[in-house]
């Protein structure tokens, strides 16, 4: 009745019909009163531990709890004592954030932007109607459409300098080495966009509503311009 302790027992009967004289170690785990979650037993420690599921996701963090001595050929780099790390190349089962923006299902042929197929998108929708969506989480009504689309075409103009700027390149230079370029050499310009140098310092862009759609109209307008 007791969990989460071990006994040795003997071992079932052999195909031989003999009694092995080796015993076999049983753990009963614990009952847990969340079902979504992971009872993980450490084989190394015997101890046990429980992972909470969210939106069918563990938080990678939590296995740093489950620690224990180095064992045979562990190695100092592995710091065994400071928890369990999770490895995986090329993050093919990681999230690394949670996206209100994006789902794909690369084996079903999905791909959904704020809820909208890409197909109804690409064959219903401009460019500037879903850069509207990704940003703000809805497509434009039509005079919403009307003044995002105004205060973009209002910003095209790229200043001389940059354009001196992508003129030094060398003749067979990458294109995108030079737009990359182009894009890092626009901050230079308008010093009121700079969290560096704003009084919100890095909370500009989240608390200055006007500052924040500003530099997305002159990013939105100047793209074209600069890959143009």
């Amino acid at each position: 009745k007791s969990s989460g302790v071990s006994w040795s027992l003997p071992s079932p009967i052999k195909e031989d019909g003999k009694i092995s004289s080796q015993s076999t170690a049983v753990v009963v785990l614990p009952r847990s009163t969340n079902t979504e979650s992971l009872t993980i037993l450490d084989n190394r420690t015997n101890k046990i531990y429980e992972v909470p599921i969210t939106n069918n996701t563990i938080p990678a963090i939590k296995f740093k709890e489950i620690s224990a001595n180095g064992g045979p050929g562990s190695r100092e780099e592995d710091e065994s004592n400071k928890g369990l790390r999770v490895y995986d190349p090329a993050f093919q089962n990681t999230a690394v954030c949670q996206s209100k923006i994006t789902y794909i299902n690369g084996d079903g042929g999905v791909l959904r932007y704020r809820g909208y197929p890409i197909e109804q998108l690409a064959e219903k929708s401009t460019y500037l109607e879903v850069a509207y969506l990704l940003i703000y989480g809805e497509l434009p009504s039509k005079s919403q459409y009307s003044i995002f689309s105004h205060e973009v075409m209002h910003h095209t103009f790229v200043h001389f300098n940059v354009t001196e700027l992508m003129r030094k390149f060398n003749y067979d230079a990458h294109p995108m080495g030079m737009f990359i370029s182009g894009i890092s050499a626009l901050s230079t310009f308008h010093p009121d966009a700079n969290p560096a140098l704003a009084v919100n310092g890095s909370d500009l862009f989240k608390l200055n509503e006007t500052a924040r759609n500003k530099q997305i109209f002159r990013l939105l307008g100047k793209t074209p311009t600069l890959a143009a």
